[in-house]
């Protein structure tokens, strides 16, 4: 696999050049994760953080799902990873964890993301609410903290991946 990714035009309408750089940093993750064994995207390579190539992909999947399904859409869509007991069970991998079952649930909850968005203008407010908050939140507050979201953890995989082959890039 070959992750090509897309910066979106510079001069293209907002919608367009938020879901450009939503799915630019979508892409950015996939591609740190590139060319590893299962073994090499469980590891935590950054002491003494838990934080791994997998966890993060799998992380990213329960965010896709969270903002997307449950805040945006209102769906009732419980957790992939984690759990009452364990909060952090994105995270926290076995030998049993594999990239393709990972890999599969990320891309699953991103073409679900792409599909409720696709139901909504950028000024419509979510069905859902924050959980935290109770807050409602327009399509383009979501987007926007979704390419955050992704960004933070971008420099998190390089940081892994650094540790893990020497692999560097932007």
């Amino acid at each position: 696999m070959t992750t090509e990714r897309r910066e979106p035009a510079t001069t293209a309408d907002e919608r367009t050049m938020l879901e450009g750089w939503l799915d630019y940093h979508r892409e950015t993750l996939a591609w740190k994760c590139e060319g590893l064994s299962d073994a090499q995207l469980r590891t935590a390579s950054v002491e003494p953080s838990e934080l791994s190539l997998m966890g993060l992909v799998r992380h990213m999947a329960e965010v896709e799902r969270g903002w997307f399904r449950k805040v945006l859409a209102g769906e009732d869509a419980g957790p992939i990873y984690y759990s009452d007991e364990d909060r952090d069970g994105d995270f926290h991998l076995t030998d049993a964890d594999t990239w393709e079952e990972a890999y599969a649930t990320w891309q699953a909850e991103i073409e679900i993301a792409r599909r409720n968005a696709a139901d909504f203008g950028l000024d419509d407010l979510s069905k859902g609410r924050s959980r935290r908050t109770g807050n409602q939140f327009n399509l383009r507050w979501i987007i926007t903290h979704m390419i955050e979201e992704y960004a933070r953890h971008n420099g998190h995989a390089d940081l892994l991946r650094e540790r893990i082959d020497g692999s560097t890039g932007d």
